[in-house]
Order: structure tokens, then C-alpha cells, then sequence
């Protein structure tokens, strides 16, 4: 026996063993960037792979319940919220580290009271963003405890009610705001703009309880806004570089509206020398024609260098208030024009068209593409696109879709036979 050989141990362990411990060993800062790119419900899962792993989810600094971390197959909405519940609740007690983002947005979401004792445990934190969308049921009422998050610097809302307390002191470093589906007082909305004084970026889409957009923010570089509203305002926003507006009621029947003595379109643009990109959608170019429509604006926009226009090309105020738009933006470089014929039909033959006047002096020396889409072909729409293409002599490219194929072929003869300024023109014609 005592020659025998005795089994040694190997020193190198097996492979499975080998490639755990190199995962394991990775420095902290690695592993909590692997992560951070699972899905919640992944990262919770790897506790199974060794007792080193065990407990590295804790440490997460962002936390998103959403459709992939919270998989409930059954249709019962008390199983669906009491599943739920338990999920965040768990994460929550075993979380070992701040939150710096929590994002809770899943289908099957209402508005429940355990959302308030989770922003009440947020707000004792230092979260900085913060996003809740509720897809179903009522209005959820946004609890005091949420104002109390003084380091947000996102904060995102769907579906929600927000009357903030009155000793509320604003957001101090908030940077981005995104309200959808929310309800809210006049005097609320314009109070949380302005005591937010770092806010870069603004979304608002339909909402309820105020129609008059007063918006004060000196930082502000980028807003987008659509729903139904009387009148907007811009104040000390000499920084705001990107603009998407849309006014989704057709003011001509569905909204009543207030002439003013002073241009809107003056008026919108009063506030703004830094613009850059501008989408006007849905009926907000006819809001901006309602009043007088100077040939230009008193203040050239020399930063603006894109446009997109919804336009009624058979309304002679939108066309006036486009062509104010053009004639004031001498540094334009890309121009997309989408034509909304609202209810009426589009005449077969040639309404009153603008006159010679309104076209002269108005030429894009910069203008480089130009996108033109759902027009039918009628008078008014292809005087404008002779106006552009005979007045844009940089032009590259021009690409034109119609609403339908009926006169497809005619239309393409007529963009053909237009004189063109640039003999690099190319135009491109898109089937619908």
C-alpha cells in the first residue's frame, strides 16, 4: 500500500467553477455595469448563480418595474395589483443603496395606495429620476410626499393628478419634465414652471384644467407640446432652440376663439431668437393665421434652419402665415410641408390664389431639401411648390407624396414641367 500513489487534488478547478469565479472576480464597478443592462427581473434572478451573487442586485441604482421585470399572465385585476405589490415591496426591502431612478410603468398598472408608500420611502432618498405611468383607470392623485423629492432632475407623469401643497418650493435642479394625460389648475402649471429654474426640457401632451401655456423658463432649450389650449406664451426663453407644437382642435369649428389686436405669430416668436427646429402640427399653424399675418417678423429667426409645417393649403392665412415663416428665416435648410385638408374637399378648380405681391422677394438662398406630402394636386398646392422651386437655388433635393394615387401621373407631369432655380434640383416622387 505504501507504494501506492496517492491521488492528488488538482489545482486547476473545473471548468464550470473557472468560468463563475471569473465572472465573480470582476471589479464592483463592472458587475454593477452588467446589471444595470438586465432587466430587473434578470438582475434579481442571478442571486441563483453563486452566494457571491446572492445580494449583488441590491446595489442597483436604478430600478424599473415595467412589462419585462414584472411578468403577470392572468387577466384577474386583484391577482394582477396583489402580484405586483408583492414584487415592488420585496425589491424595496432588500434594496441596499441609494435609488437614483425608479420607474414604475406596466399595462396593467392603476392607480393604487401602495404607489403612495413608495414615493413616500423614495422621497426619504435622493432620487433624481423619476417616471410613473398609470395605462389604466382614473386620474391617480400624485401624493405631498412626491414635492419633497428635492434632487429630481427627470421627472416623467402619465395619467395623473397633481395639486402640489402650498409650501411646495418647486424642483430647484430639475432639467427635464414630461407631463402626458395629467390634470392640473391653471395656477398650478404656471407656479411648477417657474420654480423650476434649471428645466431644459418641457413635454406636454394633452391635458386638462389649463388653456393658457404661460411658459417663464430661462434655461429652457427644448419644448414640446400637443392637446387643446386657448393661447401660449413665451417668457425670458431666449434659449429655446427646439419647438413642437400642436393645437389638436380646429379652431375655425370646434373652438372658440378670441381675436387679439396683436399678431400671434409676432407673438410667438417674440421669445424665441434661438430657435433652431420648429414643427407646427395639427391646426396650430391656422391659431397662429387667426389675427393679422405681417409679411415678416420684426425679429429675422437667423437660427432657424428647419421647418415643418401641417398646413391647409386651400386656407389663404395658413399659406400668408407660412410664407411669414419662410420670408423671416433666411438660414432655412430643410422645410417639410404636410398638407391637412381638414373637412372640406379640395377644389377642382382654382379658388382665389395668392397674389404675385405675396411672392415676391422671398428667396431660400440655403434652402437645401424640401418634403412635401399628402397634397392632391390642386392649384394651390402646386402654385406653392412652384414658388419653392423656382426661388431655391441651393436646392438638392425635392420629395413629393400625394394623399392618393388618383392623378398621380398628372401631378408628376406638372412637378416636371416647373422651372427650377437650382440645376441640381432633384425631385423625387413617392407613391402614397
Amino acid at each position: 500500500m505504501s507504494n501506492m500513489k496517492q491521488r492528488e487534488q488538482p489545482k486547476v478547478p473545473c471548468q464550470m467553477e473557472m468560468e463563475v469565479d471569473r465572472i465573480s472576480n470582476l471589479p464592483g464597478h463592472i458587475i454593477d455595469k452588467v446589471l444595470s443592462l438586465l432587466t430587473l427581473r434578470d438582475a434579481v434572478r442571478t442571486c441563483i448563480l453563486s452566494s457571491k451573487w446572492r445580494y449583488k442586485w441590491v446595489n442597483l441604482t436604478s430600478l424599473v418595474f415595467d412589462n419585462q421585470s414584472v411578468l403577470v399572465s392572468s387577466q384577474d385585476p386583484m391577482i394582477i395589483k396583489n402580484k405586483m405589490v408583492k414584487i415592488v415591496d420585496h425589491v424595496l426591502l432588500l434594496h441596499n443603496s441609494p435609488i437614483h431612478k425608479f420607474k414604475l410603468s406596466h399595462r396593467d398598472l392603476q392607480g393604487v395606495c401602495d404607489i403612495d408608500r413608495w414615493i413616500l420611502f423614495l422621497s426619504r432618498g435622493s432620487v433624481k429620476e423619476f417616471i410613473l405611468e398609470i395605462w389604466k383607470g382614473q386620474r391617480y392623485k400624485l401624493p405631498s410626499s412626491l414635492f419633497l423629492c428635492d434632487k429630481l432632475s427627470h421627472l416623467e407623469l402619465f395619467n395623473c393628478l397633481l395639486k402640489p401643497p402650498l409650501a411646495f418650493n418647486g424642483f430647484k435642479i430639475l432639467t427635464s419634465l414630461d407631463l402626458q394625460h395629467i390634470t392640473m389648475d391653471q395656477d398650478v402649471f404656471e407656479d411648477l414652471i417657474f420654480k423650476c429654474p434649471l428645466l431644459e426640457r418641457l413635454t406636454l401632451m394633452n391635458f386638462e384644467g389649463f388653456a393658457h401655456l404661460k411658459i417663464h423658463a430661462p434655461k429652457l432649450t427644448f419644448f414640446d407640446i400637443g392637446g387643446v389650449f386657448e393661447d401660449v406664451s413665451f417668457e425670458n426663453t431666449f434659449l429655446l432652440s427646439t419647438v413642437s407644437i400642436g393645437l389638436y382642435v380646429n379652431i375655425g369649428n370646434d373652438h372658440e376663439l378670441t381675436l387679439g389686436t396683436t399678431s400671434k405669430l409676432v407673438k410667438f416668436f417674440a421669445s424665441l431668437p434661438s430657435i433652431q427646429r420648429l414643427e407646427v402640427q395639427s391646426f396650430f399653424l391656422k391659431f397662429l393665421a387667426a389675427d393679422t399675418v405681417p409679411r415678416r417678423l420684426p425679429t429675422t429667426c437667423m437660427e432657424l434652419n428647419y421647418v415643418s409645417l401641417r398646413i391647409n393649403f386651400n386656407d389663404m392665412g395658413e399659406c400668408l402665415a407660412a410664407l411669414c415663416i419662410l420670408r423671416s428665416s433666411p438660414c432655412l435648410l430643410e422645410l417639410e410641408l404636410l398638407a391637412r385638408p381638414d373637412e372640406q374637399p379640395a377644389p377642382k378648380v382654382a379658388a382665389k390664389n395668392l397674389m404675385e405681391e405675396d411672392y415676391q422677394n422671398c428667396f431660400f438662398t440655403q434652402l437645401r431639401f424640401v418634403k412635401i406630402a399628402g397634397i392632391f394636386g390642386v392649384p394651390r398646392e402646386l402654385n406653392f411648390i412652384s414658388f419653392l422651386l423656382a426661388n431655391s437655388p441651393m436646392l438638392e433635393r425635392m420629395t413629393v407624396k400625394p394623399a392618393s394615387q388618383d392623378g398621380g401621373w398628372e401631378l408628376l407631369k406638372e412637378l416636371l414641367r416647373f422651372r427650377r432655380a437650382s440645376v441640381h434640383a432633384e425631385i423625387i416622387y413617392l407613391d402614397p
